[in-house]
């Protein structure tokens, strides 16, 4: 396959990696660097590997501006073990945590939770089918909870925390699997960080937790001793042998990132993209976008035509011309584009063109 026969990948996840990064993996494929093999035959403690490793999580740290006290791990299960690993090593006083309820994912992250403790949901915007992210305030959170649990970028609903929770003294964690690396964050304002690495970071297979070091250690004797982060953090992410070819990615990524000036150079074309989509979609009346404006993604944008046949008809004319995966997900249909870091200001312009083609044919 050339480039040229290549799509636009509209994907919730797995997503659009950066070309250069595909094709420099392409030729390091059967001999990364002259070693004389594969990094995915390569030993997980060999020195190349080693290098592989240490090289990514210090490009994360830098790109990501990440405190001296936060441990940074990378682990596998993705986002949905999380679910069970954040309870399990973060319910250590009182067993209580709040959640806050603006997706599927936060839903059941909230739901798997509470087999393991007092679990209680402060706020939600499920009534109003998730179109809008819900203000909370330190009031609403329980004084003694030991943690309060937010998914940031919710990618079926395409709603996005446009505040970052108060939480005082609790800590705050967060699933940003949808908008890691999309924005500039101040990591020292969450307790722990998680996100899947197969919408912005890489194929799917690793999940990057980033931890602040005093919540370590509190997962309970019963607790299986790779469920407990204290066991990764103790060995740079190399208790057992990692996702190896992820994370080599991953960290090609970073570099990636680097090179082009940082998360706050790229925040400023995801700004830009998104801005021409939602200021398309807001001035059509044809496509209607139902989520509340301040509280819209970066990276899923979803829109409909209030006609479900027309919606079908979309997705599969604009596949038909080389951009795929534009279906909203299965729970709530519609049309969806996902515009992650490695989508192009072109996929946005082409989508774009063929919205106003389509909406002229189907008026």
């Amino acid at each position: 396959m050339t480039n040229q026969n290549r799509v636009f990948n509209f994907s919730a996840g797995p997503s659009m990696l950066p070309l250069n990064v595909i094709e420099d993996a392409a030729a390091n494929l059967a001999d990364y660097e002259g070693c004389g093999q594969s990094v995915m035959e390569m030993s997980h403690r060999s020195k190349e590997f080693g290098k592989i490793i240490e090289d990514a999580e210090a490009n994360l740290r830098e790109i990501m501006n990440i405190p001296d006290n936060y441990k940074v791990m990378f682990l596998q299960g993705g986002g949905t073990l999380q679910f069970a690993m954040v309870p399990l090593n973060l319910l250590r006083a009182s067993k209580k945590a709040d959640y806050v309820v603006t997706g599927s994912w936060a839903k059941k992250a909230y739901k798997e939770a509470a087999k393991f403790g007092d679990i209680k949901v402060i706020a939600s915007s499920e009534e109003d089918t998730f179109t809008y992210i819900p203000e909370i305030t330190k009031e609403d959170i329980r004084p003694d909870a030991d943690y309060v649990y937010v998914c940031y970028n919710n990618t079926i609903y395409g709603t996005h925390y446009p505040y970052i929770p108060d939480t005082g003294d609790i800590p705050l964690v967060a699933d940003m699997s949808s908008c890691i690396l999309s924005e500039e964050i101040d990591v020292s304002k969450f307790g722990l960080i998680f996100a899947g690495a197969q919408k912005n970071v890489g194929p799917a297979g690793m999940t990057i937790v980033i931890m602040r070091e005093d919540l370590l250690g509190f997962a309970g004797d019963t607790v299986p001793t790779y469920l407990d982060y204290k066991t990764h953090a103790e060995n740079d992410s190399m208790y057992n042998t990692p996702p190896c070819f992820a994370i080599y990615i991953a960290g090609e990524v970073f570099k990636n990132i680097k090179n082009m000036g940082g998360v706050g150079a790229l925040n400023k074309v995801n700004v830009e993209k998104a801005g021409k989509l939602y200021d398309y979609i807001d001035a059509s009346d044809f496509y209607q976008c139902p989520i509340r404006e301040k509280d819209r993604s970066l990276m899923n944008v979803v829109f409909v035509t209030g006609d479900a046949d027309l919606d079908k008809k979309f997705v599969a004319e604009a596949k038909a011309e080389g951009m795929v995966n534009l279906n909203g997900h299965r729970s709530i249909g519609g049309m969806r584009a996902s515009i992650y870091n490695a989508m192009p200001m072109e996929g946005v312009n082409k989508l774009i063109e063929f919205m106003k083609k389509f909406e002229a044919e189907n008026k």
